[in-house]
């Protein structure tokens, strides 16, 4: 039996801006590890990703859209980053909303690289402490949040890493918080 046998896990994104590793890596590998991965978009069809915000990378499958899904039918939530991605995600009223839902249903939500853009939007952060991409220091502290410069940060909830390099970390740390 895998450690994540039975957990279903939803991804969000928009459908173009991704940082390529920070959607496929976690995707494939808790699939692996046993869990239910559904990526949801803004729109139905694939998303295409990036490397390092400017390369074309791989396509990425949409299973369901963001208006198409509920807090209430998954476990934990996991937006990746990548700058465009996430400046526009976290205008998305309903992507913003479904944080909110997750995070009053005491469900665990992870972000990773600019990814908690979105975390802040929903105004979720108050009180937390949190890492991400070192740009987003200043944004976090406003938001009522400490920073800290780790690969991942798990507490109460939030599973949180800084780059692409912390994906090993980020992808144990939300294995962590599930199987707790």
């Amino acid at each position: 039996m895998a450690a994540l046998d039975g957990k279903k896990i939803l991804v969000i994104a928009t459908n173009y801006g991704v940082e390529q590793d920070e959607i496929v890596v976690p995707t494939d590998q808790l699939r692996e590890r046993g869990a239910t991965v559904t990526v949801a978009a803004q729109e139905s069809g694939s998303i295409a990703t990036l490397v390092g915000d400017k390369d074309p990378g791989k396509s990425v499958d949409v299973d369901t859209t963001i208006d198409g899904v509920t807090a209430a039918d998954y476990d934990a939530l996991v937006v990746p980053g990548g700058t465009i991605n996430a400046d526009t995600l976290r205008t998305d009223g309903q992507a913003v909303a479904l944080v909110k839902a997750f995070v009053e249903a005491g469900k665990p939500v992870a972000a990773i690289c600019h990814g908690p853009w979105t975390l802040i939007e929903a105004g979720v952060l108050t009180g937390r402490t949190i890492t991400s991409y070192p740009s987003l220091q200043t944004d976090v502290r406003n938001a009522g949040a400490e920073w800290v410069d780790q690969e991942v940060q798990v507490a109460d909830g939030f599973v949180t890493s800084r780059n692409p390099d912390d994906l090993p970390a980020f992808v144990d740390g939300i294995e962590r918080v599930l199987t707790a």
